[in-house]
C-alpha cells in the first residue's frame, strides 16, 4: 500500500547504525514513507525508530548481505514510483528530496538525480560520483590529478554550483526512477558493497538513459556512519574496484591499472606514516590489500 500524500519512499540500508539513523530520521516528516533493511540481525533494535511513524517499514535482511542486495530488498518490495536512496550518516532534508524527485518527474529520460555529499569541512567530497575507470584516469587519479582537473581522473569532487556530468553517481542521498532501475538489473549484487553504483552508472548509460548530479544542493555526510570498521571498508573498496575492473577489460589492462593503484597508495601509506597519520597509513594499507588479496574474511 502507498501513502497518495507520498510520491517516493526513502530506503535505508542500516548496520549498527542506529544512532546515525535516529538523527537522520528527526529531520524528516514523521510520515513520510520510510523502509530501514537491517543488515545487523536486530542487534541494534532500528525497528523501534519505526514505532511512531505512520508510514514506516522494517526489512530484516538476514544480516550480512551487504549494500546491494539489501538495497534491491527495499527497492524491489517498494509500492512507490521513486525511491530515495539514503545513508544512514546523510542529513538531507524535505527540500532537497522533492527537488530530487522533480528533476526525475520532468525528465522521463532520468534515471537518477543525487545531492552533493558535503564532508564535516563543508566542502564536496571526493567520490560523489565518478568516470569509466581508464589507465589513463587511474594514473591521473594516483598523481592526484583531481586536485587541479576535478573532471581528469576516476572520482569526482564538485565545485558548488558548477555543472558536472559524472559517469555513475554515489547512491548516499539519490532519487531512482524505480521501475527504471529494476528493469536495468537494479543493483548489480555481486558487489558485497561499492562500486555497485559504478556498475549502475554503466547499466544506464548502455541503455541510452541519463543520471544528474545536484551540485547546487548540499547534504551533510558523515562519511561512514556504518558500524563496520573503516580499515575492513578500505579493504572491500579495493577489491570491489578488482572485481569491476575484471568485469569490463582485459587482464593485462587490469593488471595494468592494479600495479598504478597498489604504488600509488604504498606511497600515500610511506607518506602518511612520515607524517605521523598511523591510521590514514592504514586505511591505505587496506584498499592496498583489497587489491591484491580481495575483500576481508566475514
Amino acid at each position: 500500500m502507498t501513502d497518495p500524500a507520498w510520491a517516493y519512499e526513502l530506503v535505508i540500508v542500516s548496520f549498527h547504525s542506529r544512532g546515525q539513523l535516529e538523527q537522520m530520521l528527526a529531520e524528516l516528516p514523521p510520515d513520510m514513507p520510510v523502509v530501514i533493511i537491517d543488515n545487523a540481525k536486530g542487534a541494534d533494535k532500528v525497528h523501534e525508530l519505526l514505532a511512531n511513524r505512520t508510514n514506516g517499514r522494517y526489512l530484516d535482511s538476514g544480516g550480512g548481505k551487504g549494500f546491494a542486495k539489501a538495497a534491491n530488498m527495499g527497492i524491489r518490495s517498494s509500492a512507490y514510483e521513486y525511491v530515495i536512496l539514503g545513508n544512514p550518516d546523510s542529513r538531507p532534508t524535505i527540500e532537497i528530496i522533492n527537488s530530487l524527485v522533480d528533476d526525475l518527474r520532468t525528465d522521463r529520460s532520468l534515471v537518477t538525480s543525487a545531492a552533493t555529499m558535503k564532508g564535516h569541512d563543508g566542502k564536496p567530497e571526493l567520490g560523489n560520483g565518478g568516470w569509466e575507470p581508464t589507465p589513463r584516469r587511474v594514473l591521473l587519479h594516483v598523481l592526484g590529478a583531481h586536485k587541479i582537473a576535478p573532471s581528469s581522473a576516476l572520482f569526482a569532487k564538485p565545485v558548488p554550483g558548477k555543472s558536472m556530468e559524472p559517469e555513475w553517481l554515489t547512491g548516499a542521498c539519490m532519487a531512482v526512477r524505480r521501475q527504471t532501475f529494476l528493469d536495468l538489473g537494479a543493483f548489480d549484487e555481486t558487489f558485497y558493497v561499492y562500486s555497485e553504483d559504478m556498475a549502475l552508472g554503466r547499466a544506464i548509460r548502455e541503455a541510452g538513459l541519463r543520471q544528474k548530479l545536484r551540485t547546487d544542493l548540499m547534504v551533510p555526510h558523515g562519511a561512514g556512519g556504518s558500524g563496520a570498521a573503516k580499515t575492513w571498508m578500505l579493504q572491500m573498496r579495493g577489491a570491489s574496484m578488482i572485481r569491476y575492473l575484471r568485469k569490463h577489460n582485459a587482464p593485462a589492462k587490469v593488471n595494468a591499472m592494479r600495479s598504478m593503484l597498489v604504488a600509488g597508495y604504498a606511497g600515500r601509506t610511506v607518506l602518511s606514516r612520515a607524517r605521523g597519520r598511523e591510521a590514514t597509513a592504514q586505511e591505505h594499507a587496506a584498499y592496498i590489500k583489497g587489491l591484491l588479496v580481495g575483500p576481508p574474511k566475514p
